[in-house]
């Protein structure tokens, strides 16, 4: 494993303990009583006064020996349905794109956060799922009743 990795994510796991966003959680994965912080376990609640409010969405990064230069994949466990989530739960968003707005400087709580954000702004020009886009184009209310379901059943 890439020294840098490593104490890149050690340091963002000393931070996080000292601030994080209210609600939210991150940490590695733990395994046998082995903690891997390759892979950080998630959670992102549904800001209030929007849709998605009362959920806690969980949420894998998935970090390579290229981090920070190369993104963490991040990836909805159970996936969601949302124009920018792959069915296969990956989130598409600029920042944690290495084409697009990736930067090493990025945090993962300003992943976290950013995809909070998105969770409530989907991007309707990048779209990941066929199905989710296509009812938030042609229904929003359609789109809004089904999200209103999917934060029921995320409900802490």
């Amino acid at each position: 494993m890439s020294g840098i990795a490593r104490g890149r994510l050690t340091e963002e796991r000393k931070q996080w303990r000292l601030d994080h966003p209210v609600g939210f959680y991150a940490r590695p994965e733990k395994k046998d009583g082995q903690s891997n912080l390759m892979k950080w376990e998630c959670g992102i609640p549904g800001k209030d006064q929007t849709l998605w409010q009362g959920g806690l969405y969980k949420l894998v990064l998935e970090f390579t020996e290229d981090y920070p230069s190369r993104p963490p994949k991040c990836r909805f466990d159970p996936p969601l349905f949302h124009p920018n989530v792959y069915p296969s739960g990956t989130v598409c968003l600029s920042i944690i794109d290495a084409d697009k707005a990736w930067r090493p400087s990025i945090t993962v709580k300003q992943i976290l956060l950013g995809i909070q954000d998105l969770l409530d702004t989907p991007n309707a020009q990048d779209p990941a799922n066929a199905e989710a886009h296509a009812l938030f184009m042609k229904s929003k209310p359609a789109y809004n009743d089904r999200v209103k379901q999917i934060a029921a059943q995320y409900t802490s």
